[in-house]
């Protein structure tokens, strides 16, 4: 129910969810199929679109002729319509990108940063943020921010390996008067991979983001589970692996310190750095490629321990798919027999005659610039916001 009742509330609210629709439908929904999905008249959705047309939210181009009949229209993104401006906060660097209505994509910078002292780097994000905002003026509605740790009241509480504890991130990344949301990356890649890519339809999913370590989430419906205090995800610090390492986060064990950049590393012989190492990691990885024995090694060691965790999370959550991003893909192309054999051998029998199947993400390296675009449009997208831009124009 949306507690909508009147015609001057009702307007608004059908206006958020035609242009919701439109947005969720990639800006490749016609009129009729909005129309018919969510249940409006025609008259009705044609005032509505046209509303949307006149506010620059969203406008009506011809649709490819699909079968005979009428011709329709689609709704997609206005020339000047809103933009969501995200932002993807690794441990080494960070790349900002605007999302339009319907979720294409503008690359439009990638920085590298020291990885430390934290409130160096994330001031020097939050002046680059500023200067965008600037530069794309009062079309860019929301910030969304993916960072490599657990958010919780706008604060980074751990990244271990970089020694982030309870960072004040909101605080210093306002912006203005533009909403700023936070995420962390592993659940808004999750989350993009629901909404636009290899979970969408899925009701529950499972998902992987592998970088210098691993994060992950699990989706019910399309949404990522975030816990009593908004922190779940943390599966690179359970230990699925069987190490007795101890780990920067408190624990022994971690999954994290036998599955990504920084495992690669370990598992060749090479030094680990904090929030470097990122380049040696891929060259492990060609190495493998080309048939180097040891690199080739380092990589099965990895793949064995990434698949033997995934089996161990697949028996205790029951879900219908699991997807993988960031260097999770590299890992199972590369040594899929390896990761294979890991994940079959780990899977309780009853579930090995039909083991969920483990893909990559379908955006690739856009999934958690995705996620944070979706994050920032999910604060406009509301009858305040809609309300908001109409009247700054």
């Amino acid at each position: 129910m949306t507690g909508a009742t009147t015609s001057g509330e009702l307007r608004p609210h059908n206006l958020v969810r035609l242009l919701r629709a439109a947005h969720d439908g990639a800006g490749r929904a016609t009129r009729s199929e909005l129309t018919r999905d969510l249940g409006l008249a025609r008259g009705t959705a044609a005032v509505l679109v046209a509303d949307l047309a006149e506010a620059r939210l969203a406008e009506e181009r011809p649709a490819p002729q699909r079968a005979r009949g009428r011709p329709t229209a689609i709704v997609g993104p206005h020339p000047e319509g809103p933009l969501a401006l995200a932002v993807d906060l690794r441990e080494d660097a960070w790349t900002t990108a605007t999302a339009e209505i319907g979720g294409g994509l503008t690359v439009r910078e990638e920085r590298p940063h020291p990885g430390n002292p934290p409130e160096a780097v994330l001031g020097d994000l939050a002046t680059a943020i500023d200067r965008w905002l600037t530069e794309l003026g009062p079309r860019v509605v929301s910030v969304g921010v993916a960072l490599p740790g657990p958010i919780r009241d706008g604060r980074v509480v751990d990244i271990p390996h970089l020694s982030w504890h309870d960072v004040p991130a909101a605080e210093i990344l306002r912006a203005g008067a533009t909403p700023v949301a936070l995420g962390n990356d592993a659940t808004l890649a999750g989350l993009a991979e629901a909404r636009r890519g290899a979970l969408r339809g899925v009701g529950v999913g499972l998902h992987f983001h592998v970088d210098f370590d691993l994060g992950g989430t699990l989706l019910v419906d399309g949404s990522p589970l975030h816990g009593a205090r908004g922190t779940t995800g943390e599966f690179g610090h359970m230990p699925l692996g069987g190490s007795d390492l101890p780990c920067d986060c408190g624990a022994v064990g971690c999954w994290s310190l036998q599955v990504g950049a920084n495992a690669l590393l370990r598992a060749r012989g090479v030094p680990v750095e904090p929030a470097r190492g990122r380049a040696d990691a891929l060259r492990i990885l060609a190495g493998a490629a080309e048939g180097d024995p040891r690199c080739a090694a380092a990589l099965e060691e990895v793949a064995r321990a990434f698949g033997t965790g995934t089996a161990a999370l697949v028996n205790a959550l029951d879900p219908q798919r699991v997807t993988l991003s960031g260097l999770g893909v590299r890992l199972h192309e590369q040594a899929t027999g390896a990761f294979t054999a890991a994940y079959e051998n780990g899977l309780m029998a009853f579930r090995r005659e039909e083991p969920p199947q483990v893909v990559p993400a379908a955006l690739g390296g856009d999934a958690t610039l995705v996620g944070a675009s979706e994050l920032a449009f999910d604060a406009f997208l509301t009858p305040e916001g809609l309300t908001a831009w109409q009247a700054a124009r």
